[in-house]
């Protein structure tokens, strides 16, 4: 399966372009902190998705699907402590981008693990 080719991948790679815009504005102090932090998070998401649709079987797949889905959340609590430091304020179209995001990745693994009634 080509990774290119999946939603998810495609909305994964939307959410690191977001981020990366986000981040941009927070202070010259946060470039190693949680600027890097929120980055790294984000671009764990499309990069685990691809790393396990080249995965010979299907429960490596799911694997990584489970560490895209961690990053996602640690993204999410980032973000919020973004917006507690008032580094950002709170923005409804990019927490729609995360629910997105989380709700394709969930829907995949659940259709990859169903697939073998696992």
């Amino acid at each position: 399966m080509d990774h290119k080719d999946l939603d998810v991948w495609k909305k994964g790679m939307d959410l690191v372009v977001k981020v990366y815009q986000i981040t941009q504005s927070f202070p010259d102090t946060e470039k190693y902190g949680l600027t890097s932090q929120m980055r790294r998070a984000a671009i764990s998401i499309p990069s685990n998705i691809a790393e396990g649709a080249a995965r010979k079987g299907d429960k490596e797949l799911v694997q990584f699907l489970y560490i895209s889905i961690g990053s996602l959340s640690e993204l999410e609590t980032q973000y919020l402590i973004a917006i507690r430091l008032e580094f950002v304020i709170k923005e409804d179209a990019f927490e729609q981008q995360l629910t997105e995001v989380k709700k394709l990745l969930i829907g995949f693994k659940n259709y990859i693990k169903n697939k073998y009634g696992e």
